[in-house]
């Protein structure tokens, strides 16, 4: 009876860690994620070739000299084996070497800056991390999106991340990787949806108050024409996103609801990943443009306040 509970409760245990499978990266929807769930799998099938002997053989010797067992003899001091350190040095290594080889080549083969060769032309997304939420400019189409990213199936979709202000984390787990959004830098990843569907995205990387908020969807539509459908209905919302539509948009604000903008300005994203530097250009102007006397005065008034 007990054994039977205790494979119940086991069996239970497993159906419910699988059902938390379900929409996440060990349910990938890309090629990417899919490469991915198989790096992951095979490193943790090496792993356990170490670790599961390790575990039975702990149970086992637990067992074997338990207390009452007096036809047993432990015996601790015994001559020094060969073969057991041949074995106990050889498999770690060999698969810390299998481990290096798959590293390395995945690393070259995932990067997520590398395009996806014989995928065809990529779409391409700039996308946006705000307080709190996503704006997805599509440069090529003219458009803008907020909290909803849409692109065709079968199609690789080339993002140019940044940030408006705190550093977020992009990621759709059924797609692949996550990458940093970060202010006044440009990040890249490559994806692709290897079939339709809706697939869950949002920050990786605590931001603040409303970071539970920054959630999209994903949308990879059966077919280009769908994908044109689609920014032609954005297109018929008449809202535009020029400078003074995108300083209001980027004030903080909670759970967003799904937006549209159906004109961007030309050059928009390039402008938010270069303010801070054409910030840091105006100070080095206004500093080379004070006179040497009051260069000197401020330093002279900097140094006798550190004294």
């Amino acid at each position: 009876m007990l054994n039977r509970n205790l494979c119940n409760i086991a069996l239970g245990t497993l159906l419910l860690a699988l059902t938390g499978c379900k929409g996440g990266v060990l349910d990938p929807k890309g090629q990417i994620g899919i490469d991915e769930k198989n790096l992951i799998i095979i490193a943790t099938v090496l792993m356990l070739i170490v670790v599961i002997p390790v575990i039975v053989m702990t149970l086992y010797f637990a067992w074997k000299y338990r207390d009452g067992q007096d036809h047993e003899v432990y015996a601790p001091k015994w001559a020094h084996s060969t073969k057991i350190e041949a074995a106990v040095w050889a498999i770690p290594i060999v698969i810390v070497i299998i481990l290096g080889v798959i590293t390395w080549q995945s690393t070259q083969e995932l990067d997520p800056y590398k395009p996806l060769e014989g995928k065809g032309e990529h779409l391409t997304v700039e996308v946006v991390s705000l307080n709190w939420k996503w704006l997805f400019i599509y440069p090529d189409q003219g458009i803008a999106s907020v909290n909803e990213l849409v692109f065709p199936a079968n199609v690789p979709v080339e993002y140019k991340i940044t940030s408006q202000s705190t550093m977020n984390s992009f990621f759709i787990p059924q797609l692949g990787s996550q990458i940093y959004s970060m202010a006044g830098m440009e990040t890249k990843l490559h994806l692709i949806a290897n079939e339709p569907g809706t697939f869950k995205g949002f920050s990786a990387n605590y931001s603040g108050a409303g970071f539970t908020g920054m959630k999209f969807n994903a949308i990879a539509t059966p077919t280009q024409a769908d994908f044109d459908t689609w920014v032609n209905k954005v297109k018929s919302q008449k809202n535009t996103l020029y400078k003074a539509d995108y300083d209001a948009l980027a004030q903080p604000s909670e759970n967003d609801p799904v937006s549209y903008f159906s004109d961007v300005e030309e050059g928009l994203f390039h402008t938010i990943v270069m303010k801070y530097m054409q910030a840091h250009g105006d100070m080095n102007k206004k500093h080379k443009a004070m006179p040497e006397h009051s260069v000197h005065a401020n330093h002279t008034m900097h140094s006798e306040g550190e004294e």
